[in-house]
């Protein structure tokens, strides 16, 4: 496994396991359990929840596979904005914690922005991280502006990660955003790196990974981990979906497939308002 280093310490995987969308139906949790365990087998440490994620269900099925095994996982979770104040953020993180079976996070991101002031929220991580329930603290779904109000909070720039929304289709943060985070050494996060399956269909994708001998969704995923400081959390409900990413950590595409990726799915050319999921 590769790792990034985080700003404030400590290294993050580049690939680890999404979880929105489980723990939202009974019958699905023992598959979901089992794959989150093979991710771990395979030394995919990295999971990413939040308590959105199946009113706290997926939650409960991260808890349930990592049990005996925290020691293995660099676990991240988010808050809900409107729990975002001092004292909910507080209230909020202990669920999660119980829902996880664990005293303590990794990482844990405020999901996106709200109405609560950042300095409210960043007085409740400081907390958080002084009492031992979190080891660092971080953003998702934050724009370009965002990250400068942020930065200008007492304590923002102790930020670890901005999770955002990159893939192929979805690249407009190279314009202003990821060459923002480099400048600071901030790691960003790629969610749905896949762009929830509807990138897989088209033909560059699909010629590209034949000369691979990889699947379409392994190219997607091998092409945002190229990204400098680039991290990605693909979701996989499955076994078998576990080790097909897991096996995109072994592809170096070339110049020749990086053109013609960048020919089929340009680059932008202009500053685009964040795109979320």
């Amino acid at each position: 496994m590769r790792h990034l280093r985080l700003p404030s310490g400590g290294d993050l995987p580049v690939l680890g396991q999404g979880t929105w969308g489980m723990g939202e139906r009974g019958s699905d949790r023992a598959e979901e359990t089992a794959a989150l365990r093979r991710g771990l087998d395979l030394g995919i440490g990295l999971i990413d929840t939040a308590e959105m994620y199946g009113s706290g269900g997926a939650e409960e099925v991260v808890g349930e596979a990592i049990d005996g095994r925290r020691d293995e996982v660099f676990l991240v979770s988010k808050v809900f904005p409107h729990n975002a104040d001092r004292k909910g953020a507080i209230e909020a993180c202990e669920r999660s914690l119980r829902r996880l079976r664990t005293d303590h996070l990794d990482l844990y991101l405020l999901h996106w922005r709200g109405g609560t002031p950042l300095s409210e929220t960043l007085e409740a991580f400081e907390e958080l991280r002084d009492s031992g329930k979190i080891g660092h603290f971080g953003v998702s779904n934050f724009d370009p502006d965002d990250m400068r109000e942020l930065w200008a909070q007492k304590g923002g720039s102790g930020c670890a990660v901005n999770q955002v929304l990159y893939n192929l289709t979805r690249r407009g943060i190279e314009f202003d955003l990821l060459p923002w985070s480099r400048e600071r050494e901030l790691p960003v996060m790629a969610y749905s790196p896949i762009e929830q399956g509807r990138v897989l269909g088209d033909p560059v994708l699909e010629r590209v990974a034949e000369r691979h001998g990889a699947t379409p969704a392994q190219i997607a995923v091998a092409w945002v981990l190229t990204g400098e400081g680039v991290c990605a959390i693909p979701k996989a409900a499955t076994r078998d979906h576990v080790e097909q990413n897991h096996a995109a950590l072994e592809i170096r595409l070339s110049a020749d497939d990086l053109a013609e990726l960048d020919a089929q799915f340009p680059a932008p050319n202009r500053a685009t308002p964040l795109e979320i999921l």
